[in-house]
């Protein structure tokens, strides 16, 4: 059961600010009611704004980095798996000898459990991404919120895995979020260096933007599915190798994000 309490429990930007706005409103109010609005339309619009710069932390802590202060760096793979990307993102991790994180959908999970098991078999870890990857899901309603992310716990259950990490589908967060991930016992993960390679629809180019920004204890955010243009799979393969190449020849180590931001990711 969800405790109604929370709210005085997190002690968060999101919780102070609002107090703030409150009591602003309603010093204002005393001189002229029109006032009062200023400081709640203020506090509006910064929670809105926050819902997109999840580094700041306004509403929960977010894991968007390590802190070791060493050349490490940490692999993460979103959206997938997908049969013709996945294997073969799996062969050249063994050839680097490197691990990442799979924040993986529910659907699918369901389409292609051979893949979830192979990638666990290969010794990586494995993140909730929600079941549908709904781009607009910290829009919706908390028990659609909490129906997503209970769903994707609940597959990888069936396979051994209990995922303790949640990154958010934009790595866009909301009031609502801290709580659905209190109730299922996870954390919020994000990156800290990405392509913006939209989902692989833009893969050209994605290495240059990677290397040319990397910093040691960043996380890198990169997918595992197909390009949903006519964009060839080897293409997008071969930018993955030029990252892993290059990370290497800046002697940049690539460490579990387990490693990276001393949580465990999931158990098993």
């Amino acid at each position: 059961m969800m405790k109604s309490s929370w709210i005085m429990r997190t002690n968060s930007p999101a919780e102070k600010w609002g107090w703030a706005a409150l009591l602003s409103g309603a010093a204002a109010a005393f001189f002229d009611p029109c006032l009062a609005i200023a400081p709640l339309s203020a506090y509006i619009i910064t929670c809105l704004t926050a819902s997109f710069l999840p580094a700041v932390s306004f509403f929960l802590p977010v894991h968007s980095r390590g802190k070791t202060g060493k050349a490490f760096v940490a692999l993460s793979f979103d959206d997938g798996p997908d049969p013709r990307t996945t294997p073969l993102l799996l062969d050249l991790l063994d050839e680097y000898r490197a691990k990442a994180t799979f924040f993986v959908t529910g659907k699918n999970i369901e389409r292609y459990p051979h893949l979830i098991r192979e990638i666990l078999a290969r010794g990586h870890d494995m993140g909730n991404h929600s079941r549908s990857h709904d781009v607009f899901l910290m829009f919706r309603s908390l028990s659609r919120l909490s129906a997503e992310i209970e769903s994707v716990q609940t597959m990888l259950q069936g396979f051994g895995v209990v995922p303790l990490a949640f990154r958010p589908p934009a790595g866009a967060t909301n009031p609502k979020l801290p709580l659905v991930l209190q109730r299922h016992g996870l954390y919020c993960v994000n990156f800290s260096c990405r392509a913006r390679d939209r989902g692989n629809r833009a893969v050209n180019g994605m290495a240059r933007k990677i290397l040319r920004k990397i910093r040691p204890d960043d996380i890198i955010l990169l997918h595992d599915i197909s390009p949903p243009n006519n964009t060839p799979v080897s293409v997008w393969l071969e930018e993955v190798a030029v990252i892993l190449s290059g990370l290497k020849a800046r002697r940049l180590e690539i460490i579990r994000l387990a490693e990276l931001i001393d949580k465990p990711v999931m158990t098993v």
